[in-house]
């Protein structure tokens, strides 16, 4: 898929799926983008933290050929080796991985590259290196599926960039269906989920519910 296709995906959906095994009731990962794919999620991210390599690889690129059939946006977190090898169409890093400087000479000019931020320093510098696509701005609310997340950012720094990055974001960190109104009446229109979509036993009814209370605004 084109940068551009890619990007498209990303600023016109409002779900971004993020795989988190441990959550998914048992399901595979793979099964679960499938479940999300055929949900109508649009952008998906691979996130493992303690998968061995060759299984992140295998997984990955299984769901590359899913979201490929589907033009669903793919998008790895942190590995940027398997963003490149299985032809992912971004990569999303945090603040303590490499510069994005360096990863962007990495992957190209033809593959996305998100980066997390927490504070308005960050979504500055994000703006200002002129390279990172869109900015993942949280965790909003506490959130238990990252063992290494900061504190909450609270509604404090999400107002800062609605009012003034000129970024796409992503919001991101603990988004159930009953606070995901609150966010898009801030200005919100990204909303990345974890749990409240691949922890539903019902996939693509947890989506049609998440949607509709967006479409109630």
């Amino acid at each position: 898929m084109q940068i551009k296709a890619a990007m498209n995906n990303f600023l016109t959906t409002d779900l971004y799926g993020i795989t988190s095994e441990e959550h998914s009731l048992g399901r595979s990962n793979i099964d679960v983008v499938r479940e999300l794919v055929e949900a109508g999620i649009k952008v998906v991210q691979y996130r493992e933290k303690d998968k061995k390599s060759r299984q992140m690889y295998e997984e990955c690129l299984a769901i590359r050929e899913i979201t490929r059939q589907a033009n669903v946006t793919f998008i790895v977190n942190d590995h940027i080796d398997l963003a490149l090898l299985v032809e992912a169409d971004g990569i999303h890093i945090g603040q303590d991985d490499l510069p994005v400087q360096a990863v962007r000479q990495l992957i190209g000019n033809e593959r996305i590259l998100g980066l997390s931020t927490h504070k308005p320093a960050e979504a500055e510098a994000a703006v200002q290196s002129g390279i990172v696509d869109y900015i993942g701005v949280g965790p909003i609310f506490n959130t238990a599926t990252k063992k290494d997340v900061c504190a909450p950012v609270g509604f404090n720094y999400l107002q800062y960039v609605v009012e003034n990055i000129s970024l796409p974001f992503v919001a991101i960190g603990g988004i159930k269906e009953h606070n995901i109104a609150e966010l898009k009446r801030m200005g919100v229109a990204q909303f990345a989920l974890v749990t409240e979509l691949v922890g539903a036993a019902d996939i693509k009814k947890a989506v049609q519910i998440l949607r509709q209370r967006l479409n109630q605004l």
